[in-house]
């Protein structure tokens, strides 16, 4: 007969990583009580000046204001213990948070020259109210928490989406992009070579972003001189008109005159008609 022997202690278990939310409402709280936290820093710091600055004239409230020192000293300390309870991070956030007050007391009962006393409460105001150990020492054991970003409706595009606006989605309007934060509306070829669309900012009432032509040039492979992003007539700064590619050569001989011929041959010239036809024969026909 065999006897199998348990185990005297049972298997650890795995180590299983819970995401807590943060509520909206905890957290304002929470801001909250770090900002009332810190004003009642600003105060006491205050208080502790002037407590000293009367002490290098009289001794009438030195026992009054090491009374009051003591208290708050021992209080912040109470809470920090209540935040974190042991560790080597508790021993330096107590350090840090005692030295403020450690040091008031000093002052308080320090008795040398006005110079001395006066350069002491000095050096006292000047570390505490700058460096503000003690808010230090209490963010090592409880971190303030996040700043809350605003909710705000993004604006998506057409649900049946356009390939070349799936491809802006994927490469232009990302972050970093040439122009992020946008998407393509109302888009359409004109011949084969160049497309118009209309640049649209996802978020309702901002502007769209300058658009950085060399890098969509880059991306397109098209020249920087054939891409356009233009306004729109009668529109606002949330809508662009977007151009690239070049346009078909006119075929047109009063475009072609006004536009390679006559700024370099006779400037200010216009072409007013066009005979068709053979030269010297009949049956010309003007245009």
């Amino acid at each position: 007969m065999t006897l199998e022997r348990r185990p005297s202690a049972p298997p650890p278990l795995p180590r299983v990583d819970v995401t807590v939310p943060q509520w909206e409402i905890v957290t304002r709280a929470h801001r909250r009580l770090d900002t009332i936290r810190s004003a009642v820093g600003r105060v006491t710091t205050l208080a502790g000046a002037a407590a000293a600055a009367i002490g290098m004239f009289t001794d009438s409230l030195t026992g009054v204001s090491l009374l009051a020192d003591a208290a708050l000293l021992a209080g912040g300390l109470w809470t920090l213990r209540v935040w974190k309870t042991d560790g080597h991070q508790r021993a330096a956030a107590t350090a840090l948070y005692a030295g403020p007050g450690v040091s008031l007391a000093g002052l308080l009962l320090l008795s040398g020259p006005y110079w001395l006393e006066a350069l002491g409460l000095g050096v006292w105001v000047t570390g505490t109210w700058v460096l503000r150990p003690a808010r230090y020492a209490r963010h090592m054991v409880a971190p303030p928490p996040p700043r809350l970003r605003p909710s705000l409706p993004i604006e998506q595009g057409p649900v049946d989406e356009h390939p070349v606006a799936a491809w802006w989605a994927r490469k232009v309007a990302v972050d970093g992009g040439p122009a992020a934060g946008t998407f393509l509306d109302d888009i359409e070829w004109i011949g084969e070579s160049v497309i118009r669309a209309v640049i649209r900012a996802a978020m309702p009432g901002t502007a769209v972003p300058d658009v950085n032509i060399r890098a969509l040039s880059a991306l397109t492979d098209v020249p920087e001189e054939q891409i356009a992003v233009k306004p729109i007539p009668g529109r606002g700064s949330g809508v662009r008109s977007l151009t690239i590619g070049a346009a078909a050569e006119t075929r047109d001989p009063a475009a072609v005159w006004a536009q390679r011929i006559a700024p370099a041959a006779m400037p200010g010239a216009v072409l007013t008609g066009v005979r068709v036809g053979q030269p010297g024969g009949q049956g010309g026909q003007d245009s």
